[in-house]
C-alpha cells in the first residue's frame, strides 16, 4: 500500500503544470494548418507526472509492478481513467519536459553553504558491453573509486540543508571539473567538495563570483590555512553522499533495465522529483555546533 500523500502531490503538481502550459503555449509557433498535436489522453498531464512521482516514493522496484498492482489496483478511485501499461509507457515521453521543469521549479534555497559531487548510473554490466544496444552511441565507460564501468555520470550540487540546488548528466567518462561552472552558476559563499575538484585555476574562478571551493588535500599538495568553520564544513562532505545513497537506494534513480534513453530520462528525473519533495531530508545539524561556529553559519 503507498503511503505518500496522493492528493497532495497531485494538487501542487497539477498547479505546476496549469501555469507551466500557459506560460509555455505563448512560445508556441502559429499552427496554420490547424493539425493537432500530442492529442488528449484519458490521462491528463497533472496525472501522468503524479504517477511518475508517486513511483519513486513507493516501495516497488519495478515500475511495471508498480502500475499494474498499485495503480490500476489500489489506487484505481484516483486515476478512473488510467490506460494500460503499454500505452503509459508510449505517453511517458510527453511529460520529459514538464517533468524536468518541475523538478527546476524545486531547487533548494541559496544559502551560501553547498556541497558538490559526481555519482555513477551504470546502464549495464561491464561483461555485457560489448553486446548492450540501448545506449550504444550514447553511454561512455568511466572510472570511480570502485573500479571501471559503462553509462553516465549524475553531477550534483546541494546545500547544507540537503535540497538539490542544481544537476548535470553527462556521460561517464567526463570529468568532474568540466561541468563545475555549469553546476555553481549564480551561487556565491563556501562550497566543499571532494579530491576530484581541485584545480587553482577553477578556484580562482570561482573566486571571482564570489564562491570559495575548499577540497581535501591530496598528498603531494602542501597545507592550507583554513578557518575552524571551514574544517569543519569539510567534515561533514559525507551530506552528499547520503544524498546520492538515497537517490538511488530510496528513490530508484538507478537501474540497467532501461528500454530506451528517453525512459532513462524520464526515471531519472521523475527520481530527482520524489527526492524535492520528500519532506524530511538529511541536512547538517546546526543545533549541536559552538556557539561560534553556529554565528560564522548564519553570517556566511
Amino acid at each position: 500500500m503507498l503511503l505518500a500523500p496522493v492528493v497532495e502531490i497531485f494538487c501542487n503538481i497539477d498547479d505546476f503544470c496549469n501555469n507551466y502550459s500557459k506560460k509555455e503555449s505563448q512560445r508556441y509557433l502559429p499552427n496554420p494548418n490547424k493539425k493537432r498535436r500530442n492529442r488528449a489522453t484519458s490521462l491528463s498531464e497533472s496525472e501522468l507526472v503524479t504517477i511518475l512521482v508517486l513511483f519513486h516514493l513507493s516501495h516497488y522496484r519495478t515500475f511495471k509492478d508498480f502500475y499494474i498492482s498499485c495503480v490500476l489496483e489500489d489506487l484505481s478511485t484516483y486515476f478512473p481513467m488510467a490506460v494500460s501499461y503499454p500505452r503509459f509507457v508510449a505517453l511517458t515521453g510527453r511529460v520529459l519536459e514538464t517533468l524536468t521543469a518541475y523538478v527546476l521549479s524545486k531547487a533548494g534555497e541559496q544559502t551560501n553553504l553547498y556541497y558538490i559531487d559526481s555519482t555513477k548510473l551504470v546502464a549495464c554490466h561491464n561483461k555485457r558491453i560489448s553486446g548492450h544496444r540501448v545506449f550504444k552511441g550514447i553511454a561512455e565507460r568511466g572510472y570511480s573509486s570502485v573500479g571501471y564501468f559503462f553509462g553516465f555520470k549524475l553531477h550534483l550540487a546541494i546545500n547544507h540543508q540537503g535540497e538539490l540546488v542544481s544537476f548535470c548528466l553527462t556521460r561517464g567518462n567526463t570529468s568532474d571539473l568540466s561541468v563545475l561552472s555549469k553546476l555553481t552558476k549564480g551561487l556565491s559563499g563556501l562550497m566543499a567538495g571532494d579530491k576530484g575538484y581541485v584545480s587553482k585555476k577553477h578556484e580562482e574562478e570561482l573566486k571571482k563570483q564570489g564562491l570559495t571551493l575548499i577540497t581535501k588535500l591530496k598528498k603531494n599538495m602542501k597545507k592550507k590555512m583554513r578557518t575552524a568553520f571551514e574544517k569543519f564544513f569539510l567534515a561533514q562532505r559525507n551530506l552528499i553522499e547520503t544524498v546520492i545513497e538515497q537517490l538511488k537506494s530510496v528513490c530508484h534513480i538507478e537501474h540497467s533495465r532501461h528500454r530506451s534513453p528517453l525512459n532513462f530520462l524520464v526515471n531519472l528525473v521523475g527520481g530527482l522529483a520524489a527526492y524535492a519533495i520528500k519532506p524530511r531530508k538529511p541536512s547538517i545539524n546546526t543545533t549541536k555546533l559552538p556557539r561560534a561556529l553556529n554565528n560564522a553559519l548564519i553570517h556566511n
